[in-house]
């Protein structure tokens, strides 16, 4: 079921995903011409581009450092017998080389699209601990070494992709200019390179070099960025330590979620369906003592008794498709919202496009984002009309809920605090943009197991 609306401003088209994270690695193959292939595809790519761009100015940069740390260092020792500020010499050289580390994987991250993660701080409540800690780290040594080969590894990077290119391109250009060069034509010696033959060798040469100039250097920004991974990453275990660390804050949250989800269903229960079961069976007690002395007014009063009975009925099964809507595991999460967008009070467009079924508890957390995100919209944002997505792509179930209300809406709100906990429980992640006057998107990306 949809119920008809226009599109809301800024929505994606059915069937579109939303944005990603990059990935991890370069992806150096993309967007190619396939009709010419790799080579010739490489050689007008602006990922190419990009990494001779990243590759040239790794030299600079790496002389630029290099010359800080030589100063830093050559300070530090001059001036540590002078009351010890060779010490804050020997401490502004590794802050540097800390925020040159930073930039570094902001640079690879924009040339290249390689995310290298940072390594987690020392933590520790003592502040002489925490900086003994981060001068005895082994990511501070790293972030150090990385400043002192940036540049001898630049300078070996650069030469072979310089070579590459500048002679297949003066090579391939070759006969164009030839017969200007002084003598006439060029030479090696006493070798004079002219006629035809000569030409036609050199054109070809030209064009085999400029052809493996972009694998070159792909290759070399690959190599690059393989060595800056190991020195600006963390290290294995401190990415285990992370994700560990990660995980308990996720089931803390999971089971503040559920604490708190079974408390909202013991209050209905107990305020609701339990107080209209109360009051059914003291109204059946009365009807009971009333059949033998005044019949008709026990009719009256068992009519009363069925209508409370319907009532309570109806609060369990609110109750009940609050928790897991039975449509939900019988006909999946497009009925389910469907019928969601029917009971809202603003007007909702529901459009999903799964090529597989997600696992039921995929299924269950977004109908429970749905299901919030709609109950926050009747009551909050005085929209005229709403709108949600749900498409499924690469492995992930990308959930939009978009309204043209008042906006404002506060990420660290209970409500959406909530929501992200659950979202946060089976590794996916939640964004809500919000701002003043409108509109509001909550974003959710969660992964599609089946």
């Amino acid at each position: 079921m949809t119920a008809q609306m226009p599109a809301i401003p800024g929505a994606p088209e059915p069937g579109t995903a939303a944005p990603t994270p990059a990935a991890g690695r370069p992806n150096f193959v993309s967007n190619l011409d396939p009709i010419s292939g790799p080579l010739v595809g490489w050689l007008v790519a602006p990922t190419t581009w990009l990494a001779a761009m990243h590759i040239f100015a790794g030299f600079f940069l790496g002389l630029f450092v290099f010359l800080v740390l030589i100063i830093g260092f050559a300070l530090g020792i001059g001036l540590l017998a002078v009351l010890g500020l060779g010490i804050a010499a020997f401490i502004g050289t590794y802050r540097f080389a800390a925020r040159f580390a930073d930039f570094e994987r902001a640079r690879f991250a924009l040339l290249l699209g390689e995310q290298i993660l940072t390594p987690p701080s020392p933590v520790s409540r003592d502040g002489r601990r925490r900086i003994w800690r981060s001068l005895t780290s082994s990511t501070v040594w790293k972030q150090l070494a990385y400043c002192a080969v940036r540049l001898p590894l630049s300078i070996v990077e650069s030469v072979p992709v310089m070579v590459f290119w500048s002679t297949g391109l003066a090579l391939f250009t070759l006969p164009v200019y030839n017969a200007e060069l002084p003598g006439g034509a060029a030479h090696l010696g006493a070798m004079r390179f002219a006629g035809p033959g000569w030409m036609i060798l050199s054109g070809v040469a030209g064009a085999l070099l400029l052809l493996a100039a972009p694998v070159v250097t792909r290759a070399t920004a690959m190599l690059d960025a393989a060595i800056a991974r190991g020195l600006l990453g963390p290290a294995r275990g401190a990415e285990l330590t992370a994700r560990i660390d990660e995980l308990e804050t996720s089931r803390a949250r999971v089971i503040d979620a559920a604490e708190t989800e079974r408390r909202r269903i013991e209050r209905d229960l107990h305020d609701g369906a339990q107080q209209r079961l109360v009051a059914l069976a003291m109204e059946l007690g009365r009807a009971k003592a009333k059949f033998a002395t005044d019949p008709q007014a026990a009719a009256v009063i068992v009519d009363q008794a069925h209508g409370q009975a319907k009532e309570a009925l109806a609060e369990l099964r609110n109750l009940v498709r609050g928790v897991h809507p039975p449509v939900l595991s019988d006909r999946g999460l497009d009925a389910a919202l469907s019928g969601l967008a029917a009971l809202s009070p603003v007007p909702v467009t529901v459009r999903v496009d799964l090529p597989v079924r997600p696992a039921a508890a995929i299924e269950a957390i977004a109908y429970f984002v749905v299901a919030e995100a709609l109950t926050n919209v009747a009551k909050h944002a005085k929209a005229s009309q709403a709108e949600v997505v749900v498409t499924g792509a690469d492995g992930l179930l990308t959930l939009l809920v978009f309204d043209d209300g008042a906006g404002g809406a506060d990420p660290a709100g209970q409500g959406l605090t909530g929501l992200a906990a659950r979202v946060a429980g089976v590794d996916g992640r939640l964004r809500v943009t919000s701002p003043a006057g409108g509109p509001t998107t909550i974003e959710v990306v969660l992964p599609c197991g089946s």
